[in-house]
């Protein structure tokens, strides 16, 4: 985002065009884009250690759900299961889509957390509704991949 000079992972539904922004620090960020660029590290980043926990443990990722907004920060729950257990673990959302996927795992968002997005501020942005604009008219290709 150039007005917050901040990385912005943008979530969209394919099927119904909805979209939503959420602001990640670089770090997150970082660990994101490596994912998708499916660039490999000399050792385990962080995320890598937990999938490989997760898979020692016999466990895996079934899904991640973005389910709320409270005071411009977003959180999401990891879905996980066990054998025939389940479980479900608070997250940061960049946290949650990093892990997500190196999993494989499905990203979700709760239908009340895209209502609360809508009033959503950037810290700087004098024109708040810029980038929502922006995004409405982008198409998949303009968006393209994320770059470090």
């Amino acid at each position: 985002d150039p007005v917050s000079n901040m990385p912005v992972v943008i979530l969209r539904d394919t099927e119904k065009g909805l979209f939503l922004p959420i602001w990640v620090g670089i770090f997150e960020a970082n660990a994101i884009a490596l994912e998708m660029e499916k660039v490999t590290t000399p050792r385990p980043m962080t995320h890598d250690l937990l999938k490989n926990l997760l898979a020692e443990l016999d466990a895996h990722v079934e899904r991640v759900v973005i389910n709320d907004l409270r005071e411009n920060t977003f959180f999401a729950r990891i879905h996980l299961t066990r054998k025939d257990s389940t479980l479900s673990v608070d997250s940061r959302p960049s946290d949650a889509i990093a892990l997500a996927l190196r999993s494989h795992a499905e990203i979700f968002v709760e239908e009340d957390v895209l209502e609360k997005s809508r009033s959503l501020r950037v810290e700087g942005d004098q024109d708040p509704d810029r980038l929502r604009k922006w995004l409405e008219q982008a198409s998949p290709d303009e968006l393209g991949k994320y770059r470090m």
